[in-house]
């Protein structure tokens, strides 16, 4: 990136402006209504900021998964790696929720042009659903807080039984189940816009539309969930006993 001529970099220049809002390619006809302009620009915005910020997701998880690791073992700054992954996942759900307010009858004349593409093909979020496990397959990131668990000598039940006084990892337990939960809600929110637009109908790309996400739908994290469920419940016991 090349600096002023006085050797100082412009705001612009920095983040590629230029370049970033030149992205918007609409396929809407030249004599289409503004309004329809409009709304399919408003709809591919929505969707370029969401794979920006599933980029960022990931690179923050990644981190996250090294650092939960040996030799560096940095529960805090694991910690503050999953915390921003936590206010990402509130940006998606901003994001899928917006696209309420693109009108359905703008949504139906946008379909005519999507061709094949459908959200589904998205290689980032196959990766994040990858990470967290919701694939079929154990997730990166559970995995390596399990290893990082069995490192320091205990197991997910005893972290749930000692809570606060089993330190950061507890914490980090907690803000799995927290990331678990928002990116859940963030799946409800694009399931319910789905519904909104399409109904019955067949999605994009050859889905099923709506039946498609509800098969697709899954929790991050059981073993954690399972963990906690138990402990709450023999907590119960022992006040009833």
């Amino acid at each position: 990136m090349e600096p002023n001529s006085d050797g100082s970099l412009t705001y612009s220049r920095y983040l590629r402006l230029d370049e970033l809002l030149s992205m918007q390619h609409l396929l809407t006809p030249r004599d289409a209504t503004p309004r329809g302009k409009a709304a399919e620009h408003f709809f591919i915005v929505a969707h370029q900021a969401s794979e920006l910020w599933l980029r960022q997701a990931l690179l923050d998880l990644d981190a996250a998964v090294q650092a939960l690791g040996p030799p560096t073992f940095d529960l805090e700054l694991v910690l503050e790696y999953l915390d921003r992954v936590s206010h990402v996942a509130r940006m998606l759900v901003a994001h899928a929720d917006a696209l309420v307010n693109v009108p359905v009858g703008c949504f139906h004349e946008l379909r005519q042009y999507f061709g094949s593409a459908s959200g589904a093909q998205s290689a980032q979020f196959h990766a994040l659903e990858r990470m967290l496990g919701l694939r079929g397959e154990p997730g990166h990131l559970y995995a390596a807080f399990l290893a990082a668990v069995e490192a320091h000598g205990t197991n997910v039940e005893r972290l749930y039984r000692e809570e606060l006084k089993a330190g950061p990892l507890y914490r980090i337990a907690e803000m799995l189940i927290d990331l678990a939960h928002r990116f859940w809600h963030w799946r409800i929110v694009h399931l319910d816009l789905v519904a909104r637009m399409l109904g019955e109908r067949p999605g994009t790309g050859g889905s099923s539309g709506v039946r498609y996400l509800v098969s697709r739908m899954r929790t991050a994290f059981p073993g954690l969930w399972e963990a906690r469920g138990a402990a709450h419940e023999a907590r119960l016991a022992l006040g009833s006993g």
